[in-house]
């Protein structure tokens, strides 16, 4: 069987100049921010990462590691609150997940919302690692706030795990600016013991900044790469879950996404807890 080259030499990042950590985050932390979401051919997204070579460091998380593998429990209410919110495209969306960088084995609870004029604002607090894919008590205050400041009547307690997504990540900066771009690739959702993943031809690119488009959207633009309203939450749940009405997001994802049934095989504590049946109506 032929294995497929990593991530980093099918974009060509060792091209890009380095960044750390610290620097990116002073730079584009990007808490508040606009969200592009393109669904890029592997060739195309290669052509990208060069026409920002000059203007974009690539995140060096050290002994020149370009990409982090990400594992991310989604939760939501019974109903499918947060699913039904973005959906329907509602004023008040919200996402509530944990989040492990697996190599790093590093933990966030991460609590996104819409503010008023529609950009993305996102608040995350560490936790250990042996927490994630749940909510427990220092975890589910946070949510709790958090959900309560942005106007959402929903609390942590009437959460449960209900997808996980899992990707490889590789993240650009323009340190002078303060955008970021993100491309992911072997990105899977999974419920159930069933799988939909995205072809592995392309891959999934979000730009992050302000309500101008960046240098990167352009440049997309000019690839003749429109952006997306795509979420890898709703994506799994639309995919995985039998009985949810059609919806445009699945009528995208069915043309990117292959599903299948089968048993996770990571270790026991790296899967999410996931809910026997998850009402329809």
């Amino acid at each position: 069987m032929t294995v497929a080259p990593p991530l980093a030499a099918l974009l060509g990042l060792a091209e890009l100049r380095g960044a750390t950590l610290a620097e990116v985050d002073a730079a584009a932390a990007l808490q508040h921010r606009v969200d592009r979401k393109y669904l890029v051919p592997l060739d195309r997204a290669r052509r990208l990462v060069a026409g920002l070579a000059d203007s974009h460091h690539v995140l060096d998380l050290g002994e020149g590691r370009r990409t982090t593998s990400y594992l991310s429990t989604y939760f939501d209410t019974p109903e499918l609150g947060s699913w039904r919110a973005h959906v329907q495209q509602r004023r008040r969306r919200w996402k509530v997940r944990t989040r492990l960088y697996a190599e790093d084995g590093l933990c966030r609870v991460e609590v996104k919302t819409k503010d008023g004029r529609g950009a993305t604002v996102k608040h995350a607090l560490r936790v250990p690692a042996a927490e994630y894919g749940e909510l427990p008590t220092v975890a589910a205050a946070f949510v709790d706030e958090l959900l309560e400041r942005a106007g959402v009547p929903v609390t942590a307690g009437a959460l449960s795990a209900a997808v996980e997504v899992r990707y490889v990540r590789a993240a650009l900066a323009d340190l002078r600016h303060g955008s970021r771009v993100t491309l992911d690739s072997t990105l899977s959702c999974r419920r159930d013991g069933r799988t939909a993943a995205l072809d592995p031809g392309h891959v999934l690119i979000e730009t992050k900044g302000g309500a101008r488009p960046a240098p990167a959207d352009r440049l997309l633009l000019g690839l003749g790469v429109r952006p997306v309203s795509l979420s890898k939450y709703v994506i799994g749940q639309s995919l995985l879950t039998p009985g949810l009405p059609d919806n445009d997001v699945r009528r995208l994802a069915r043309a990117h996404f292959t599903t299948e049934t089968h048993r996770a095989s990571l270790p026991a504590q790296h899967q999410a807890p996931l809910p026997e049946r998850v009402p329809t109506a």
